[in-house]
């Protein structure tokens, strides 16, 4: 039965795709039918239902369902990590800003990497020894199970819906352009597609369509380089001097400081991008499928390995797009693909790829582009699901008591709602800058998860009250700063003025929930606060050795 209807709704996605193609064009701003990109996007699609297949079958407990049981190798983890993190943003967004600002977009990049060596050297190990299936086992662990798991689901679930809308957006916007679809047609496929992977396949699927976009994207981004940079001679000298001669900046293309000229602004951004990531409940869940602590830090070093040579890949193509693209007459208005570049559009690499490679290369990028969205997600529903069903139900309403069965029902349940409320907003967010909604998903991450997961981990005098109070500080100070921005609070809004000055809230976020759980752990003085500070030793252990106070004397 869930095989034929992986089946049938897999064949309702593509039929809908090839019909919606074959449109006649309503909009100015869609493009014509792209066929290489369509038959290469429903190519992968088939590929990824077969596995969904495959995986259903093998999908029959909560272990399976949230974490593949932990069969996962550090080397299959790794390029999981890279394949969720390395989304479509990064090859187009990141591109772009190279393409327009220089060596600042390079260190945008590096405020995005500098989260991995902490997750490396301070959180990977500790999370395979205390978690099970999300980030919430280890920020619960000695601490009120009920609502510590309540606030660390809100905080979850809203970092996941912040980042869904960026997701389904950039789909939409994509598709639009590239395939020739209608924008609520894209949206929908990738709801429908969504909801499949992960009802159906769990973990095990989103982990193998995760592995295989993250080697499409790897080949794809290294091709255009290749192509591109062999324009050049494979010089980087002859390609800067090349650059700054042309680009509008001139010399300073190579100079840091254009983008961000505020010092506040750059230093929350910086902050919110590298704790961020350490505070990603889509990313922590990842270190849960592996087998153990060893292959946990192994996970980490191959995912810094390959977002980082990506990092590199994007740089060399943004640099060559300003001599390519921006030079080259038919990628501006009345090209073949249309869209002027002055300033730097998001379709740079797409550009580029044309460029470089003709219509078949073009149409390969703009599938992993797409596969891409599907697999992040894919990832993201997941992480949202399980706060739902893992943390909320069977923690908090059933207080440990639910059957496995009833635990991956709501949990499959969970996914189809996510995925509706993710079409949702998706359609009434089109207009929505998503950048900003990617960096209001790292600044809520950075200010409500990481405070209390680090805390939690290291620090022995936490409490529950200590944790509630951080928690839900960072989590409402992050919202209320970002609402109260230039960025909402005027230009969504439409208010005069903003009543807070800068647009990122991790520099500010941050150190209240840090304070909030440090003044409110200190103050109780409550025998069950003492019960906890006396249950960090037993937590200690078990982060080090994978095994209680008992079980680590007994090996």
């Amino acid at each position: 039965m869930i095989r034929q209807l992986i089946t049938a709704l897999g064949l309702l996605s593509l039929s809908a795709l090839a019909v919606a193609a074959g449109d006649p064009l309503g909009a100015a701003e869609k493009q014509a039918t792209n066929w290489h990109a369509i038959i290469m996007f429903c190519i992968f699609v088939t590929m990824t239902m077969g596995i969904t297949y495959w995986a259903a079958s093998r999908t029959k407990s909560t272990a399976d369902f949230y974490t593949a049981g932990g069969g996962i190798t550090g080397f299959q983890n790794g390029l999981a990590i890279a394949g969720d993190y390395m989304s479509a943003a990064t090859l187009l967004g990141l591109t772009a800003m190279v393409y327009s600002q220089g060596y600042d977009g390079y260190i945008y990049m590096l405020a995005f990497f500098a989260g991995w060596p902490i997750i490396l050297f301070l959180m990977a190990e500790r999370l395979r020894n205390l978690g099970k299936f999300t980030f919430s086992d280890i920020t619960a662990y000695r601490l009120d199970q009920g609502k510590v798991r309540t606030m660390a689901a809100i905080s979850s679930l809203t970092v996941v819906c912040f980042y869904l809308i960026a997701q389904m957006v950039g789909a939409g916007q994509l598709i639009k352009l590239l395939f020739g679809l209608e924008y609520n047609v894209a949206i929908f496929a990738v709801g429908i597609l969504m909801m499949v992977y992960v009802t159906f396949g769990g973990m095990v699927a989103t982990t193998w369509v995760q592995i295989i976009k993250a080697c499409m994207l790897l080949a794809g981004g290294t091709l255009v380089m290749f192509l591109a940079f062999g324009q050049f001679g494979f010089s980087f000298q002859t390609l800067l001097e090349k650059a700054t001669a042309v680009h509008k900046l001139g010399p300073k293309l190579m100079y840091p400081g254009s983008l961000l000229a505020d010092p506040v602004t750059a230093i929350s951004l910086g902050l919110g991008l590298m704790f961020g990531t350490a505070g990603l409940p889509h990313i922590l869940m990842r270190f849960f499928t592996v087998t153990d602590a060893k292959e946990a830090r192994k996970s980490v070093l191959y995912a810094s390995g390959f977002v980082a040579y990506f990092f590199n890949v994007i740089f060399l193509m943004g640099l060559c797009g300003i001599l390519i693209v921006g030079q080259n007459p038919d990628f501006f208005e009345g090209g073949t693909i249309g869209g002027k570049l002055i300033g730097g559009g998001n379709m740079v690499a797409m550009h580029l790829a044309k460029a470089v490679g003709g219509n078949m290369l073009l149409g390969f990028l703009a599938a992993v582009a797409f596969a891409t969205i599907l697999a992040v997600v894919s990832g993201l529903a997941l992480a949202g699901a399980s706060a739902i069903s893992h943390d909320l139900y069977a923690r908090v309403i059933k207080k440990g008591q639910a059957s496995e069965a009833a635990e991956i029902r709501v949990s499959k349940i969970a996914t189809i709602c996510l995925g509706f409320v993710a079409i949702i907003l998706g359609i009434l967010f089109e207009k929505q800058n998503i950048a900003f909604m990617v960096g209001l998903a790292f600044g809520v991450a950075a200010a409500a998860n990481f405070p209390v997961l680090i805390l939690s981990m290291y620090w022995k005098g936490l409490t529950t009250r200590g944790a509630l109070f951080g928690g839900y500080g960072g989590l409402i100070s992050a919202v209320l700063f970002v609402l109260f921005s230039k960025s909402v609070w005027v230009d969504v809004l439409g208010n005069k003025a903003a009543l807070f000055p800068y647009t990122q809230p991790a520099l500010f976020a941050m150190p209240i929930a840090f304070v909030l759980a440090y003044i409110f752990s200190k103050s109780d003085s409550s025998v069950r606060a003492k019960a906890e500070v006396d249950a960090f030793d037993d937590q200690y252990v078990r982060a080090q050795t994978g095994y209680g106070a008992a079980g680590a004397a007994s090996h």
